[in-house]
């Protein structure tokens, strides 16, 4: 029989020690070391392995065989943009979000429309007859999915073997224990040594697999932080259940892009794709407001319209308040000093809310002078014309600076049917031949006031 021993591992990162301590020597918080009972003993080889009984060999790049494997596209174009372009066979994919956002009703619905592919989809937290129930609220079924509802990893290899899926979903990998491993599924070790099997399976099966995670009431993802080194890509779902906007990003990814961003509106049939996101991002109102402008920034790849609102009042107590949501507060501070130093403002003695609609968060520069614009038309009562778009990076003298790919943001604003957009007039190589929109080049915070409320 094994010999069966304690040891003490850290909640956050995974360090493990013999005995407790008070701080991690690894990640030097405090607190964070769990007892648990591990078994010393060699794993038995999975049944999965292909490369059973062969022992790996150092081979130069030149003898290295390089074989094409094209990504898999899924049914789910947001996704498939997030992920770089599809999914990549053998890939490990860790999917995070509070409880309730939608990740798993968002994989199911990856399960059941992907009918070109064999899915397994594993469940540890609901039943058959449950999963049977979410299927039929999507409305959508599909053949080759496969549902099993099993945490123990041993007896999910032998189901896999058997069915030979070619894309596998684990919901969620804290409910998986492993034999080999003596502690409560969930544990650090259990979710350590369960994701290296995982890991193993997808790399030798070259079968992409999904790893469904909870987070913790900090917003970071449940177990060591060794999960998300270990696994290809990071997916964060992202969004407010009292909204119906869902923001799908990717934290970390090997095969693509990290700046991609999918949109998605949860209905009570599942989430639906939103291919369009300036639809949800602009309010349509038919009455003229003030302190709201329209932004043209980028998320990745994608170009978008956003709708800034600011809100300038008089300060009622000492200290003026600075607020912003969705905007870092400290470049609206900065933003407001470049308004009353460089072109007389004053906003000193006077409250300043921010917010961007739709609940996303931007870091775009280009949305500088939007809010600039949205800020003086709530100061002033002034409303700025609907059919108007900004898209500039204000500097600290007050200059209207360039952004990049400001092609793509005046295009996407002729799409939407705006006649007129501000941009700088030092972007170079931009001429009105081009667009049927107008183009007003400014280049100083003066000459946009006189633009926009002359």
């Amino acid at each position: 029989m094994a010999k069966v021993k304690s040891a003490f591992f850290c909640q956050n990162c995974g360090y493990e020690t013999p005995k407790w301590l008070g701080k991690c020597p690894s990640c030097n918080e405090w607190n964070t070391f769990v007892e648990e009972l591990i078994q010393k003993q060699v794993p038995q080889v999975v049944a999965f392995s292909k490369s059973q009984g062969e022992s790996a060999r150092p081979q130069s790049l030149d003898e290295i065989q390089q074989h094409e494997h094209p990504r898999i596209t899924t049914g789910d174009a947001e996704l498939n943009r997030v992920l770089g372009g599809g999914l990549v066979p053998g890939s490990l994919i860790l999917f995070g979000g509070e409880p309730g956002i939608g990740k798993s009703t968002l994989l199911l619905q990856l399960a059941v429309t992907t009918d070109k592919l064999k899915v397994l989809y594993v469940s540890g937290e609901e039943s058959d007859q449950q999963i049977k129930m979410r299927s039929e609220r999507v409305g959508v079924t599909n053949k080759n999915c496969f549902i099993l509802t099993e945490t123990n990893v041993q007896n999910i290899f032998k189901q896999a073997e058997n069915i030979q899926p070619e894309l596998l979903i684990i919901d969620s990998i804290q409910t998986l224990y492993s034999s080999h491993i003596e502690s409560s599924p969930g544990s650090i070790s259990q979710v350590r040594e369960s994701t290296a099997q995982l890991l193993r399976y997808a790399k030798q099966s070259n079968v992409p697999v999904f790893l469904i995670g909870h987070i913790t009431k900090e917003g970071s993802l449940a177990g060591p932080k060794v999960l998300e080194h270990m696994v290809d890509t990071v997916l964060q779902f992202e969004g407010d259940r009292n909204h119906v906007y869902r923001l799908l990003r990717s934290i970390k990814n090997r095969f693509g892009s990290t700046n991609e961003l999918g949109i998605y509106e949860m209905f009570g049939a599942g989430l639906r794709q939103v291919e369009n996101p300036s639809e949800i991002l602009i309010t349509n109102t038919d009455s003229s407001l003030s302190g709201i402008s329209i932004a043209a920034t980028l998320e990745g790849m994608r170009p978008m319209l956003i709708e800034v609102q600011a809100l300038v009042s008089t300060a009622a107590y000492g200290t003026p308040q600075r607020s912003s949501t969705g905007f870092d507060s400290k470049r609206l501070n900065m933003l407001l000093a470049v308004m009353e130093k460089r072109c007389g403002f004053k906003l000193g003695a006077k409250d300043v809310f921010l917010n961007i609609a739709g609940g996303i968060k931007v870091d775009d520069p280009a949305i500088d002078l939007a809010v600039v614009a949205a800020v003086l038309s709530s100061n002033a009562d002034i409303a700025i014309e609907k059919n108007i778009a900004l898209s500039a990076e204000v500097g600290l003298s007050g200059e209207v600076r360039p952004v990049n790919r400001i092609d793509q943001r005046i295009h996407e604003a002729e799409k939407l049917g705006f006649e007129k957009i501000i941009i700088s007039k030092y972007n170079k190589g931009i001429n009105q031949k081009g667009f049927s929109i107008e183009l007003v080049m400014c280049g100083k915070i003066t000459e946009v006031v006189k633009a926009l409320f002359a």
